[in-house]
């Protein structure tokens, strides 16, 4: 329904009430539905789930069609990313939202500052995917805000070219919520738990749900020591449960992104259960670093199992986990992603240790034998150092072709003594294409940097404490932060406008007319940025 219709819808609907509504404005009840056009967070799942799907199979047809997103812990921070996002390249299109575990843990929790080993509060995850869809919804109203004033002043002066135009863009408006992908972490428990949370996570928004195949109980985050997996059984349950969530709560395109964290996992909890040879119980103990027992008399309180016709006796820690052989976890990975896509999941996401293309690429090949259009969401992560990384993927490239590298010193690339080099250079342009040639090598869908805003607060934070109380003074603050605001243009500059008063005041008006109290007067300080 066009904005015009929508007026006259609402006209219609103040009349027949027999003149008891004639004190409401059909326009402004108008601006108000479309300034809240998603009322609901199962709103807001299917119409994300929508754009996600159909971003999927744009990326199939073209992979130069691949998705991004940043970590955001705060809606604020979600709300500054997409209006920057539609002030710098006018759509919101192939951008998202991550919400990162690690980040909740961290930031969110009621316990203060946690690892990131699934101790927070469950809850606190749906809480904030919520607060991150009111904050975008919030940057709706307040962009709408300003257009339905602009159309008022066109109005008043009488500029219907003007009027017109705006006209056209209210009924063209692109909002700023987008699709989320969340992290459920390893479910909070059994596949009950995870399904429980789940709704949580699709009533509060969530079209897309991240689940990793460590123990529950055990999580670590995936760039740490000391993770243990599930067998497959265990983590299809939860994959299962996520998908009974979304299809009771009526999301039926919602998205399961499977991740493994195979690659750097040398622990399990247990053994598979197994029918019957080569089953995938049988696959996963395949994996177990064992020794064969000659005599049954030597295995007193051992776990022996059957491979081959002999007894073999799997490595069991002190911890009462058992280990797997040492070299086997890109096969895992594998079976773990074939698995997982054969069982429900939508999207891949293999946690590595380094961003390495053709380490990528020769799992995802494996991969797309068997499921050709097999595509992945890979974490851009903050734990790697990418200087050093991409540096030594150089050097090391360099060396192999035999050209002289005698200059540098591999274990010291960091080094800002390198940084003007050519060997730096070459590694920033394979930083920068980096997204793009992952895309089209190794299937990687959507690009995310988990934790990007958790870093940039901190340096921002430290630069500002440095500057204010050092010899700058308020000129810390000035130059480096409001007088950049101003020049760029950034939205918040006007704090009072952001936080909703101009929208306050319009729902003032709407409802007292010209007795309405409103903060935007000639008084108002904001007005000194209006140039």
């Amino acid at each position: 329904m066009s904005y015009s219709d929508q007026i006259a819808h609402l006209s219609q609907l103040i009349k027949g009430f027999n003149g008891t509504w004639d004190g409401i404005d059909a326009e402004s009840a108008a601006r108000m539905q479309l300034q809240n056009r998603f009322r609901t967070g199962l709103d807001i799942a299917r119409y994300t789930a929508k754009i996600m799907r159909q971003d999927m199979a744009a990326y199939d047809a073209d992979p130069a069609n691949y998705t991004q997103s940043l970590g955001c812990w705060h809606g604020f921070i979600a709300q500054q990313k997409m209006i920057a996002i539609k002030k710098h390249f006018g759509s919101t299109k192939q951008r998202y939202l991550y919400l990162s575990g690690w980040m909740v843990a961290a930031l969110r929790s009621d316990f203060g500052p946690l690892p990131d080993q699934s101790m927070h509060e469950k809850t606190s995850v749906p809480a904030l995917i919520e607060e991150l869809y009111t904050f975008l919804k919030q940057a709706d109203a307040r962009e709408l805000g300003m257009m339905f004033r602009d159309l008022d002043a066109a109005r008043k002066a009488g500029d219907q070219i003007k009027a017109k135009q705006l006209l056209t863009a209210i009924d063209n408006y692109e909002t700023h919520v987008v699709p989320i992908i969340a992290d459920i972490d390893a479910g909070f428990g059994n596949a009950e738990a995870t399904y429980l949370l789940a709704k949580k996570m699709i009533e509060a928004g969530a079209c897309a749900l991240q689940i990793e195949n460590q123990v529950s109980d055990e999580k670590q985050c995936g760039h740490q020591d000391g993770k243990v997996t599930v067998p497959h059984e265990d983590f299809l349950a939860k994959i299962r449960a996520c998908r009974y969530a979304f299809l009771e709560m009526g999301v039926e395109d919602g998205i399961i992104v499977a991740r493994t964290d195979s690659l750097g996992a040398g622990l399990t909890k247990q053994i598979a259960f197994s029918r019957e040879p080569g089953d995938i119980g049988d696959q996963y103990n395949s994996f177990l670093d064992c020794e064969e027992i000659a005599d049954i008399a030597q295995a007193n309180g051992d776990v022996i199992i059957n491979r081959g016709g002999k007894l073999m006796r799997p490595k069991r820690l002190p911890s009462n986990l058992f280990q797997f052989r040492p070299g086997t976890g890109e096969d895992r990975c594998v079976l773990d992603c074939i698995t997982s896509l054969q069982n429900g999941a939508d999207l891949l996401w293999i946690e590595t240790e380094k961003p390495h293309i053709e380490q990528i690429a020769g799992m995802v090949d494996r991969i797309r034998q068997v499921i050709p259009n097999a595509k992945l969401v890979y974490n851009n992560s903050p734990s790697f150092n990418w200087t050093l990384n991409f540096r030594q993927q150089v050097f090391d490239r360099w060396q192999s072709e035999g050209k002289d590298v005698s200059a540098y010193d591999r274990a010291k690339l960091m080094s800002v003594d390198y940084d003007g080099t050519d060997l730096a250079a070459e590694a920033d342009e394979k930083i920068r294409t980096f997204q793009r040639d992952a895309a089209k090598r190794a299937g990687i869908f959507h690009h995310l940097i988990t934790l990007p805003t958790y870093h940039t607060a901190a340096l921002s934070t430290d630069n500002l404490a440095r500057e204010y109380f050092g010899e700058a003074g308020m000129l810390g603050y000035v130059l480096n932060v409001q007088r950049q605001e101003i020049r760029q243009g950034i939205a918040c500059v006007k704090h009072q406008n952001m936080s909703g008063s101009d929208i306050g005041d319009d729902h003032k008006e709407y409802f007292a007319g010209e007795a309405a109290l409103k903060a935007g007067g000639i008084h108002n300080t904001m007005n000194q940025f209006a140039a």
